[in-house]
């Protein structure tokens, strides 16, 4: 619907007015963070909605690869408690659809991967609000670790305070991963991907992609593969 350096610094009078005008934007950010292109240009980092943050301590981009770097970033990345009943969980599932799929009830807030034998591993997702969900059928046309925040011409031109890139990280709205949706290969400009408010997890409040805690669209992205059957209703 968004890897930079950053530290956990106090700060002076000046310090906090800067970190106060990124926090702003970053405000903006999670609230406009669909409809997205990757981008590979660095930017300066973002500001946690919990916390004031300074570019200087956490790893930098190139010092951490792989599950080290997930299991640091991810303890970085913003946390909330999430209700058990609604937590990542296998259940039965009846389907005609065959297993691979994934299915996004944005009703229940729910998102399905489908498995064999009747199973599916069910997710709590954050969907569009009112006037901005999406549905409709797609597949996964790539996917991201991490990946960089562009948003494009029409949102920068709606939001001018933006900015044009943002690089992917522990505070990104687009969070750990992102799978991008096309049909017949064009961009639906939707995305499946992690987020930055995992406190509104559960809830109606994207510009239409569909958000996931951070642990658990890692754990999709790991089931999924390129080319894999998306449907949203």
């Amino acid at each position: 619907m968004s890897s930079a350096p950053w530290s956990f610094l106090p700060s002076r009078d000046i310090d906090l007015r800067r970190s106060l005008g990124a926090a702003t934007i970053l405000s903006a950010l999670s609230l406009g963070a669909c409809n997205t292109q990757t981008a590979n240009a660095p930017l300066a980092p973002p500001i946690a909605h919990t916390a004031l943050t300074q570019p200087g301590a956490l790893a930098q981009p190139g010092a951490l690869t792989g599950e080290a770097r997930d299991k640091e970033w991810l303890k970085q990345a913003p946390q909330a408690t999430i209700d058990p009943a609604i937590a990542r969980t296998t259940v039965d599932y009846k389907t005609n659809e065959p297993a691979g799929t994934v299915i996004v009830v944005t009703k229940e807030r729910r998102l399905y991967y489908v498995m064999p034998d009747g199973k599916a591993m069910r997710y709590p997702v954050a969907v569009g609000h009112a006037g901005m969900a999406w549905a409709g059928t797609a597949n996964v046309d790539r996917k991201g670790e991490w990946p960089d925040w562009n948003p494009p011409p029409e949102m920068i031109a709606r939001r001018p305070e933006l900015p044009k890139r943002l690089e992917g990280g522990p505070t990104s709205p687009i969070g750990a991963r992102a799978l991008y949706l096309a049909e017949g290969k064009k961009d639906t400009l939707f995305r499946i991907h992690g987020t930055n408010e995992p406190e509104k997890i559960g809830q109606a409040v994207s510009s239409g992609c569909i958000r996931m805690l951070n642990a658990d669209v890692v754990d999709l992205y790991e089931r999924v593969p390129i080319g894999a059957k998306v449907v949203v209703r």
